[in-house]
């Protein structure tokens, strides 16, 4: 498929001087663009910042989110190849490797703040504050945030919830109720066992939060609230590296919301848990 860098150079001819000099300024510094605002792309390239978002429309991108969005993930594959099969012709030391990785860890939590919608993220926080079970689910890579969700969580007083055994999640949704929440976490958002047991959830009264991709998928269209994580890496991949770390960023910001909220009721409670931990040492 043809890359959206490619896209715009083949698209040149067709369109308008000030767009043409948005088009030339991108093809050259592709990796710098996904971190500009609006302004501060029309000020390299010499135009209006209205000329940006008509250049947008021209090449199909419905706004300037959505094209930084298209192109960080065209260059985080075109750069790194990482997490697709072709790493196999490149070759990398384990040092090259080592920062290839931390490359596109860090591009992919930078570009969090593009997908995040602030009032879905609100919503999220308010429907965590009065729920009395919290349960979260993920399988394969998205397992891990799963996990990581529930040991957090615990600590902070919560009677919180995972497995990786479908059944077992299966037996436990019809206890939940209105006063639950379920946290379905899948990165294509089309996982089978994830969407079974997000939807058995929602009848009997939970309330849904998915964390997916920003691709309108079906858990994203299903679900009560939605924390979306941008495309950072192909569906077909050798392993999750990326979508893993937005994926962790997200549960790591809902965990210090709570953690904020709940204040100084916890606190207490880490320290005996520290105590006991350091007796556990000696």
């Amino acid at each position: 498929m043809k890359s959206l860098v490619s896209k715009i150079e083949s698209n040149l001819p067709q369109l308008s001087e000030a767009e043409r000099r948005i088009g030339e300024y991108i093809i050259e510094r592709p990796d710098a663009v996904p971190h500009m605002t609006t302004k501060e792309l029309s000020e390299k390239s010499g135009v209006s910042e209205a000329s940006i978002i008509r250049f947008c429309k021209s090449i199909g991108m419905g706004s300037f989110k959505t094209f930084k969005l298209a192109l960080l993930k065209d260059v985080t594959l075109m750069d790194t190849n990482l997490t697709d099969f072709s790493v196999l012709q490149q070759k990398d030391s384990p040092y090259d490797l080592f920062h290839k990785i931390i490359h596109v860890n860090k591009s992919a939590i930078e570009s969090c703040a593009d997908s995040m919608d602030r009032k879905e993220l609100a919503k999220a926080v308010e429907a965590l504050k009065e729920a009395e079970k919290l349960v979260f689910f993920g399988v394969g890579g998205s397992s891990t945030a799963a996990v990581d969700a529930q040991y957090k969580f615990t600590k902070l007083g919560y009677h919180s919830i995972t497995s990786l055994d479908f059944h077992y999640m299966l037996s436990l949704i019809p206890h939940l109720t209105e006063k639950d929440v379920f946290v379905a976490i899948s990165t294509s958002g089309k996982t089978k066992d994830v969407l079974e047991l997000s939807r058995f959830a929602k009848k009997r009264g939970a309330k849904v939060i998915a964390l997916t991709n920003i691709n309108k998928s079906p858990l994203y269209k299903e679900a009560d609230i939605r924390l979306c994580t941008p495309n950072v890496e192909q569906d077909f991949r050798i392993g999750s590296i990326s979508s893993r770390m937005t994926q962790l960023t997200v549960i790591d910001t809902l965990y210090m919301s709570m953690f904020h909220h709940i204040g100084e009721k916890v606190v207490q409670k880490y320290y005996d848990a520290r105590k006991e931990m350091e007796s556990l040492r000696r």
